[in-house]
């Protein structure tokens, strides 16, 4: 079952710099169906859905630690097994010098005509990375933002102000 945010939602989380969950919002916990005991301290990929591409983690993984943030569709998998999309906003939290101590992402519900795209876009990765590997499928999404003369978070945004 799809479960779906409510317009004024908001996720919020933080993981340390190994991504492991060290605050959570309510509506994080309602959404993914897990207690906040359940997921302090856990990889925040536990609540990854087999049908999110694995390069749209290594964007995020290649651009967090330039202390660049990061806009993303992101399906995630709750503990009933449900899904639920969201529209992620990731940053990096800076000490005072400048040094990365954590990541901080709020989430909210995604535009429905964005996910008309994002979803056929995100199947077709999926499918790729089965056969020719996180690579292939990051060819996919670097070439439809060649064509579209975009970065990726240009066209996540636009997608999402639709």
């Amino acid at each position: 079952m799809i479960r779906e945010m409510k317009e004024d939602d908001f996720i919020v989380s933080k993981t340390d710099l190994k991504g492991r969950i060290t605050y959570c919002n309510q509506i994080f916990m309602e959404m993914a169906e897990y207690s906040e005991e359940e997921l302090l301290g856990k990889p925040h990929s536990i609540i990854r859905h087999p049908d999110m591409p694995k390069a749209v983690f290594r964007y995020l993984w290649e651009t967090i630690p330039k202390k660049e943030e990061v806009f993303a569709y992101v399906i995630n998998k709750t503990k009933n097994n449900n899904a639920y999309w969201v529209y992620a906003n990731i940053t990096a939290t800076l000490d005072e010098s400048g040094n990365i101590v954590d990541y901080y992402s709020v989430r909210r519900k995604p535009n429905p005509k964005a996910l008309e795209i994002i979803i056929p876009l995100y199947k077709k990765m999926v499918e790729v990375e089965k056969s020719g590997g996180v690579d292939a499928s990051f060819k996919i999404l670097t070439d439809i933002l060649a064509d579209k003369g975009m970065v990726y978070d240009e066209l996540i945004i636009s997608l999402q102000n639709q």
